[in-house]
């Protein structure tokens, strides 16, 4: 295949200013998406602009808006909105495509673009080359006759909003339970309080007030301090964490205890077997824990792992005729609800589960035993590092060291400019070790590697 210039993991990424996240490139990123638009197949000349909370989001929103038009398509834009809001919003209004101005789990100086098709599906490799095919070209613009038009979609907080209740049998409610939100002062802040409200709960709420700097501060899915305090102050039921984008979810039961992408996966698997006898097997990624595999083999649904990324995970769904699949992370995909990674849609699921068996969410938890996982950042200066010597052996002798049910992963995180060390094995005092030991010695060649290209050595 093709190497990709500027698509990542998930979309385009990078600090706000450098590199390509700037106006200039957003600008013709717009153009280039509405020239690379398939023609005809019965969908609107459209494309719907959504954004987190982040304050580079007015930015990139107006540049977007000008290529996009320049290339004669329309625009409607949602404003704040969650990721798989956009990417239902883009199916049901049947737009040519859907764009996010995010950078998900992010702090506010990152920001960048996400992109779904008609269907509501991360872009396909080819679809992307071919934006990619179009950024290469000169920039132009239409005759002032096919110039496209911008409009405001007055009702999305509202239809997304249902969308996520509806999801809920109508038999089913939240009243009697008392649920602290954390909304990571991101793109959920105005939805995800009134979506539990509505469907009977006592809702605490946190991190909703961004300012366009606070996203993803101390609050969210990737900093669960804030929401366990909260749980154990209010002597809450369970609370519920979103990441800045809402495409993550992670939950914290009644005494404070973390429940991550693994086990809420494990927890809808079974409720889907015993309940409704439709989980026909679960997606999960290099990164899942050894517990889940097991602890599904047990139950007896089929376990496939996937590359890291909700848009393989997806991939992976469709070839096996999967519906359920995600990441320890938290980007869970409920396939006959949804098309990516949705925090409301799959918190409604967890919610149904304890809702169906009376349990609460830390007894539900007990069925699966996570195995000792740690995984490690080391900052990546120099990607050539993960195939010294030093650090093949090193791989090599810890999983020697490990035993068979032991792991050692190393990979070039595709959304942040870092190398994640995973570690996994039964004893958590070695597991902890050699972790360190890994990014100890990464982190040295990088600084061999970066010296050696510094002074011009092969």
């Amino acid at each position: 295949m093709e190497h990709k210039k500027y698509f990542g993991t998930d979309g385009i990424r990078g600090r706000v200013g450098e590199g390509n996240i700037n106006s200039q490139f957003m600008l013709k990123l717009g153009w280039a998406a509405g020239q690379s638009l398939p023609a005809g197949n019965g969908f609107r000349n459209q494309i719907l602009i959504g954004k987190d909370t982040r304050v580079s989001g007015y930015m990139f929103e107006s540049a977007l808006e000008t290529g996009i038009v320049a290339a004669g398509v329309d625009v409607i834009l949602l404003g704040p909105m969650p990721t798989p809001a956009v990417a239902y919003l883009t199916r049901a209004l049947r737009a040519r495509l859907g764009m996010v101005i995010s950078a998900s789990h992010n702090a506010y100086h990152d920001n960048g673009v996400k992109l779904f098709n008609s269907q509501g599906l991360k872009l396909s490799d080819k679809d992307e080359l071919a934006i990619e095919a179009w950024l290469g070209r000169d920039f132009g613009t239409v005759d002032s006759s096919k110039l496209g038009k911008v409009a405001r979609l007055q009702d999305a907080t509202g239809r997304y909003i249902e969308f996520c209740k509806s999801v809920l049998p109508r038999s089913s409610n939240l009243k009697g339970l008392k649920i602290v939100l954390d909304c990571a002062h991101g793109a959920t802040y105005h939805i995800a309080p009134d979506v539990f409200q509505e469907l009977g709960a006592q809702v605490v709420a946190i991190g909703v007030s961004p300012d366009g700097f606070n996203i993803n501060d101390q609050n969210g899915a990737t900093s669960l301090e804030a929401l366990q305090a909260r749980v154990l102050k209010e002597q809450a039921d369970l609370g519920i964490a979103f990441d800045g984008d809402g495409d993550r979810v992670l939950f914290v039961d009644h005494r404070g205890e973390v429940v991550d992408g693994d086990e809420l996966l494990y927890l809808i698997a079974i409720h889907k077997s015993r309940h409704t006898g439709q989980c026909s097997g679960v997606v999960g990624t290099l990164m899942s824990n050894l517990g889940l595999e097991a602890g599904l083999r047990e139950q007896g649904i089929p376990f496939a792992r996937s590359d890291v990324g909700d848009r393989n995970v997806m991939t992976l769904m469709h070839r096996r005729g999967w519906q359920l699949g995600g990441e320890p992370c938290g980007h869970l995909i409920c396939g006959e609800l949804t098309t990516t990674g949705d925090g409301p849609v799959a918190a409604m699921q967890v919610l149904r589960t304890l809702l169906d068996t009376g349990a609460c969410l830390h007894d539900l938890k007990q069925g699966m035993t996570k195995i000792p996982q740690v995984v490690r950042n080391v900052h990546a200066a120099c990607a050539s590092a993960l195939s010294t010597t030093p650090v093949l052996e090193a791989v090599r002798d810890a999983e020697h060291e490990l035993g068979p049910r032991g792991r050692v992963l190393l990979r070039p995180s595709g959304t942040e400019p870092v190398v994640r060390v995973m570690v996994e094995g039964e004893d958590r005092q070695l597991v902890n070790s050699l972790a360190d030991q890994l990014a100890s010695l990464l982190d040295q060649e990088q600084d061999q590697e970066q010296g050696r290209a510094s002074a011009g050595c092969p």
